[in-house]
């Protein structure tokens, strides 16, 4: 079988975040050729990255396909589904139907996505414990999840996706930061979806497919061979902020 599209598309990532892992998903959902260009952190504000992507975040692609760069993981799902989800695998055509995944996926952009990573900054990464802070952030992680189960609680038995009867990537947006949750809010699975079951199930069907698992085995060989621990600080350094000083100080940071 010829390989779709073409040439691959390179994903530039650094291992240990969710975003990256959205749109990877996304390449292993729909069987596109891809590439992935993995890399350290310390690296991210420095070339050859800076060119690909001036805001020095992940994840990024270049696809020689169409010749366009382009950053923002939202903003690489859409094009993703438009230019290669041609038979409709994870969207719809229809006006309604499109603009309603259109409007999930941005509410995961703007609402969970930085309302759980502050959980994670405040709860594992900062210098100081911020009880506030912690506080407020898993309140606003409580509330998103609620939104959904609101929504999924809805929808019928045989319908339980956000937009229409069928996964859409507007549900697999939500995946990759859901999926830390146990790590970022320091609870088991059970504690985690108290109140929330149609989310779980939800949840739970998507991290039984085989395409999710395929990207969460990439990740794993990719974490290992950096070094990683989980929050994605080298092995050997006790925090972040210590990870962090020894960057701005150009130190050694490999893993030990």
């Amino acid at each position: 079988m010829a390989a779709h599209p073409p040439k691959p598309i390179r994903v530039w990532l650094t291992p240990p975040g969710p975003n990256p892992w959205k749109v990877v998903w996304v390449f292993e959902e729909l069987g596109l050729n891809y590439e992935i260009k993995s890399f350290r952190f310390d690296d991210v504000k420095k070339e050859p990255f800076i060119s690909v992507n001036p805001n020095g975040r992940v994840p990024a692609i270049e696809d020689p396909n169409t010749g366009l760069v382009l950053w923002e993981s939202g903003a690489i799902i859409q094009y993703l589904i438009e230019v290669y989800d041609t038979e409709g695998r994870l969207s719809y055509n229809s006006l309604n139907e499109k603009h309603l995944c259109n409007q999930w996926l941005h509410f995961q952009v703007s609402g969970q996505g930085p309302y759980f990573g502050q959980v994670g900054w405040f709860s594992h990464l900062h210098s100081e414990k911020i009880p506030s802070a912690i506080q407020r952030y898993t309140a606003e992680v409580r509330r998103i999840l609620g939104v959904l189960e609101g929504v999924l609680s809805k929808k019928p038995a045989n319908a339980q996706w956000l937009v229409g009867d069928k996964m859409t990537f507007a549900d697999m947006s939500f995946m990759p930061w859901n999926f830390r949750l146990s790590e970022l809010l320091g609870l088991p699975w059970d504690d985690v979806w108290k109140d929330t079951p149609h989310v779980r199930a939800w949840h739970e069907r998507m991290v039984a497919l085989p395409s999710w698992k395929r990207a969460m085995e990439h990740r794993a060989r990719l974490m290992d061979e950096q070094g990683l621990q989980w929050n994605g600080v080298p092995k050997g350094i006790d925090n972040f902020t210590e990870y962090k000083s020894k960057i701005d100080a150009g130190e050694d940071t490999e893993a030990k």
